[in-house]
């Protein structure tokens, strides 16, 4: 297909979601899977419109996964306004990494195990599928600043925590591929990627967006500037980025850092300087975006510190979501494609063991003493996607040393299994979330006709001791 013909198609399909968005919402699949259907559409086993091979197109794939999920990252760190103690907290980083660490451990042993994988190549496997997906867990992920939902949290926190956590072991499973890996070599791995590059693209992150956000604050404040911050959510993601490249530092923890450290740093603001219309029964100040009219940017709004680092954070939402859907749009249209030619059954096998039982069992493993219900733990349990992270990690092994002879088991393993992890999970998840959401909406009507219920007889024995008085 020409360059022509993919833009035309991803034209349509982006015109197709929108238009048909309401509707589409009302039905278990989402637009990833619409995008994925219209990719196995095209590809070899209908309309054999388009090929794609993954070892040819691996450099390709590899800038545009990592562009969509350093925009994710970016995008749900600044969502997360939740304080960072608490039971979602901890819940998300137990997820993020013991969790991932049990849910590494078993499918490299199931690769090796039942289909006689090397332990390299499982190991590299197990890293490229442990880690759940930012991009697409948008429907289980916080909405916006304001959802201090625990379940959204928690995962929200996990999918922007392990893509970072994973690389490591990814890059272990690189180094063992080589026939003369001596422990000198393990020990500069454990001392260059996990100690040093996990802390510093945390600190890089967070530093240069509380920064950035400070310094946008006071400035865009004193020269009263209502213009679109678009180019500064870019900025920060560039300058991030470089510095983190540099440094050896984790590119993936350093964006999701930065959109924690800008939001930490918008929280500073309307601490310092609140707002007067969050004036309510609330002790906690509303996010500076939901106070401001993005549309309607006044230079006197603008020269109050809130309304400014509102408005940066509210472009920056903006910008970030847009260039999400359109990349992983492109993406998932091009690994539809790709599933005519890689689709394995030794894959589904491995697929239904990673769904069905290896990541159920690691949740409920982590989360035995926590104080959550048996109900959250399964959706924890079940609610892990898995997509553009895996294939991130896919295209990096393709160009960075993976042998020839093992990139395309890999990929077909892979592939099939991003692929039914998105039709299964993208299927069931927005029944799941509309059954917790009624099941919960039940617990509240039982608990406030309880509450009722101990007031009236607090009510009757007010009014016969005033009788009797």
């Amino acid at each position: 297909m020409s360059i022509q013909a993919w833009l035309l198609l991803l034209g349509i399909l982006l015109l197709i979601s929108s238009l048909l968005g309401g509707w589409i919402r009302r039905t278990p699949m989402t637009p990833f899977v619409l995008y994925v259907v219209a990719g196995i559409a095209l590809g070899p086993w209908l309309a054999d419109q388009a090929r794609v091979d993954l070892v040819k197109y691996a450099p390709l794939l590899e800038r545009a996964t990592e562009l969509a999920l350093v925009v994710s990252l970016f995008i749900g760190g600044l969502k997360l306004r939740a304080l960072w103690h608490g039971l979602s907290w901890s819940t998300g980083l137990r997820l993020a990494v013991p969790a991932m660490l049990l849910t590494v451990g078993a499918m490299a042993i199931a690769a090796h195990g039942l289909f006689d994988a090397s332990w390299p190549m499982a190991l590299l496997f197990a890293a490229a599928v442990a880690p759940t997906d930012p991009v697409l867990a948008s429907l289980v992920s916080v909405d916006d600043a304001d959802d201090t939902d625990g379940l959204r949290v928690a995962l929200s926190t996990e999918a922007g925590l392990n893509d970072g956590a994973g690389m490591p072991l990814l890059l272990l499973a690189l180094l063992l591929f080589h026939e003369f890996t001596t422990s000198t070599d393990l020990w500069m791995w454990f001392v260059r990627d996990v100690v040093w590059a996990l802390p510093a693209g945390i600190a890089v992150g967070f530093g240069l967006a509380l920064l950035t956000g400070a310094l946008a604050t006071h400035i865009k404040a004193r020269s009263q500037d209502t213009g679109p911050n678009d180019f500064l959510a870019l900025a920060l993601l560039a300058i991030t980025y470089a510095v983190a490249q540099y440094l050896h530092a984790s590119v993936f923890l350093a964006s999701f850092a930065a959109g924690l450290g800008l939001r930490h740093a918008e929280w500073r603001v309307v601490k310092r300087h609140p707002s007067p219309h969050s004036k309510g029964s609330s002790d906690v100040h509303p996010p500076a975006e939901v106070l401001i009219n993005p549309n309607q940017r006044d230079s006197e709004v603008a020269k109050h510190p809130w309304a400014s680092i509102g408005l940066v954070v509210s472009d920056a939402l903006s910008f970030g979501d847009t260039l999400e859907r359109l990349i992983g749009a492109g993406v998932l249209l091009f690994l539809g494609i790709a599933f005519a030619s890689y689709a394995s059954l030794s894959a589904v096998v491995l697929a239904a063991l990673l769904f069905l039982v290896v990541r159920p069992l690691a949740v409920l493993a982590v989360t035995g003493h926590c104080g959550l219900r048996w109900p959250r733990r399964l959706l924890l349990g079940w609610l892990g996607i898995r997509g553009l992270g895996s294939l991130s990690y896919l295209a990096y092994a393709i160009t960075h040393g993976l042998p020839a002879s093992s990139a395309t088991q890999l990929s077909e393993w892979i592939v099939t299994l991003v692929v039914l992890s998105i039709l299964v999970h993208g299927t069931s998840t927005q029944p799941l979330m509309a059954w917790r959401a009624s099941r919960m909406a039940q617990r509240r009507d039982r608990e406030s006709q309880l509450d009722r219920g101990h007031a009236q007889p607090q009510r009757r024995g007010r009014a016969g001791e005033s009788r009797r008085s």
